[in-house]
């Protein structure tokens, strides 16, 4: 009888895992790439180069311009950082982007090639990540301040970063750019990377 019993309940628990619906599979992220801060992107490419030379200092970060992420000013889709070791005598460009494109430019964090490195490159020297205490959301308000005037006149002018340290200021200094790249810039403005104030306009 008790093997009778056992047999039954046995049945009964197989039957009731058979009527069980099948799970559903798990829905994939359907949440459009969002653009991002300058100072986030730069200590994710900075925590990277760091395990390629411990001593690394920042010589450049400029932000990316890509269409196919919808474009929020203070923020990119892409950045560029460029890295020097004085230990190695090398430097290294590294990339953060939010999607994979063209250029290549992949999702996350992408090294690229050392190169070799005399250190201060013209006007523009390493600084220690530590020195950069604002983010480019913040300092694009602080600039904006003092470019009401033009960027009513020039709407749909995008917004660039360029973070560098230059011999005219003690500090590094975000520039914020209407258009693409200075090149392509008859405005920008320099913000303090330390103390966020506002430094120069240039025309």
């Amino acid at each position: 009888m008790k093997t009778l019993l056992l047999a039954i309940a046995a049945t009964l628990l197989f039957v009731s895992g058979c009527s069980e619906a099948p799970q559903k599979a798990e829905k994939k992220d359907t949440t459009p790439p969002q653009p991002v801060k300058g100072r986030f992107a730069l200590y994710q490419m900075f925590n990277a180069g760091r395990g390629w030379a411990p001593d690394i200092q920042v010589l450049r970060l400029r932000s990316i311009d890509m269409r196919e992420v919808r474009a929020e000013r203070g923020k990119a889709a892409a950045w560029e950082a460029y890295f020097v070791s004085a230990a190695r005598g090398r430097g290294r460009m590294y990339t953060y982007s939010v999607i994979e494109a063209e250029g290549n430019l992949h999702k996350g964090v992408f090294a690229g090639l050392e190169e070799n490195s005399s250190g201060p490159r013209g006007p523009v020297a390493p600084f220690v990540i530590a020195a950069v205490k604002t983010d480019s959301d913040e300092v694009y308000q602080t600039a904006l301040k003092k470019a009401a005037d033009y960027d009513k006149k020039n709407p749909d002018k995008p917004i660039s970063f360029l973070l560098e340290k230059i011999d005219r200021f003690p500090n590094p200094a975000w520039r914020v750019i209407w258009g693409e790249n200075v090149a392509a810039s008859n405005y920008s403005i320099f913000i303090d990377a330390s103390t966020g104030l506002y430094l120069q306009t240039m025309r």
